[in-house]
């Protein structure tokens, strides 16, 4: 019964019959620039590795360390018998960059708020989030025994009214992408700290595409608005610009105290392994000394921003290296996909119900080690194909 159930879905057989079907392609290469597809290079343009550190030499050195000395996994969670001392000083630096008091590590990014959402607020009290907010948000509210109101993308106005809703004297925590991750905007995070003010509310920021991009120390879209004190909970992840896999939280001592003793996914969860702790120590560490990634990954971004703007795409309000080129059209998207993996560029297709079909775009992503000359070529093999299918003129 419920195969057959389950057997009714077939939009991916449809869509691979039709030969633009985009997932799940399997890479045969290092994450890096150029990748490798079924024995094909292609240009790599469709990436979470922002600081392109996947490859690094002292990031595999690093894991490569660790698991001479722990071993491959933990064999438990870190609340029983998986805790290590390097991830005890893996948290340690993690908080100092991050300024706060404390951190804990998570196996995954996933699992921090999946894990941290539903556990901060109780019955009567209120859950705030932004409409955009990044999936592994949105299902730690589906977890959660609060209130949850929502409110219009980067709308402060909106923001205010749902406020003004909650009962003054209840906890409210307002949850928000520092950056999101399809569009590429950034959270009005001065505005939303003034609101929290006035309305005495908690704020909680996902600095999973921020972290190693903002920030005078990488520290994410809290440091670059100089706001990291007014923020009480601060969310990354490993497996954007720090190169493996994994997740933290930091906030003050009470509140690190609670979630150690009551968030499930750390409790009942695997620990982050020897090998991903170890890489990220050494990313800190590369990313503190090599400074020129940052800025080499910027100077990418305004150079593609401003090539795709001349070819005539409509590229929304993205301020960061994620730029979104809008579509509009589910079928044009996977077809465009398919087109460009063809002529040897790996993007990411974003159709609905991720977003809009009216919305759905293609999220083209750079990393600081692209070089102009890759991004230049991307530019005119993403604008020929775009033109053929009259996404542009």
């Amino acid at each position: 019964m419920l195969s057959k159930t389950l057997g009714q879905y077939d939009a991916p057989q449809k869509a691979k019959e039709l030969g633009v079907y985009p997932y799940f392609r399997p890479i045969e290469s290092d994450q890096d620039t150029v990748v490798t597809i079924n024995g094909k290079q292609v240009l790599m343009f469709g990436s979470n590795s922002y600081l392109g550190l996947t490859n690094h030499p002292r990031l595999k050195e690093g894991a490569i360390k660790a698991i001479e000395k722990y071993g491959t996994g933990c064999a438990g969670s870190r609340f029983l018998n998986g805790t290590l001392d390097i991830h005890l000083e893996l948290e340690e630096r993690l908080a100092k960059l991050v300024h706060k008091e404390e951190a804990l590590v998570y196996a995954t990014g996933f699992t921090v708020n999946s894990g941290v959402v539903p556990a901060i607020t109780g019955r009567e009290d209120y859950l705030i989030f932004d409409e955009f907010d990044h999936a592994s948000i949105i299902e730690g509210k589906r977890l959660s025994f609060s209130k949850q109101l929502k409110y219009r993308h980067n709308d402060m106005d909106a923001l205010e009214r749902v406020l003004k809703k909650c009962e003054p004297d209840k906890l409210k925590v307002i949850v928000v992408d520092g950056v999101f991750s399809m569009e590429g905007d950034v959270a009005p995070l001065p505005e939303i700290v003034a609101l929290s003010k006035k309305y005495n509310a908690s704020i909680m920021v996902d600095e999973a595409h921020s972290l190693g991009v903002f920030g005078e120390n990488g520290a994410g879209v809290c440091e670059h608005f100089g706001v990291s004190k007014d923020v009480d909970l601060i969310m990354g992840t490993f497996s954007k610009s720090l190169g493996t896999i994994g997740g933290f939280i930091a906030a003050d001592k009470n509140i690190i105290n609670y979630l150690k003793h009551n968030s499930r996914t750390l409790i009942f969860s695997a620990s982050i392994t020897p090998a991903s702790t170890g890489c990220v120590l050494a990313a800190l560490d590369v990313m503190a000394e090599e400074r020129w990634r940052q800025q080499a990954l910027w100077d990418n971004t305004h150079r593609a921003k401003a090539g795709f703007l001349k070819a005539g795409f409509e590229i929304g309000p993205t301020e960061t290296p994620i730029i979104p080129l809008y579509v509009r059209d589910n079928n044009k998207t996977f077809m465009l996909t398919r087109m460009l993996m063809d002529a040897g560029v790996f993007v990411n297709p974003v159709v609905s119900p991720a977003v809009r079909s009216e919305d759905s775009l293609i999220r083209y992503s750079l990393m600081a080690t692209h070089t102009f000359e890759q991004i230049d070529e991307s530019i005119v093999k993403i604008s020929s194909a775009a033109r053929q299918l009259g996404i542009i003129e």
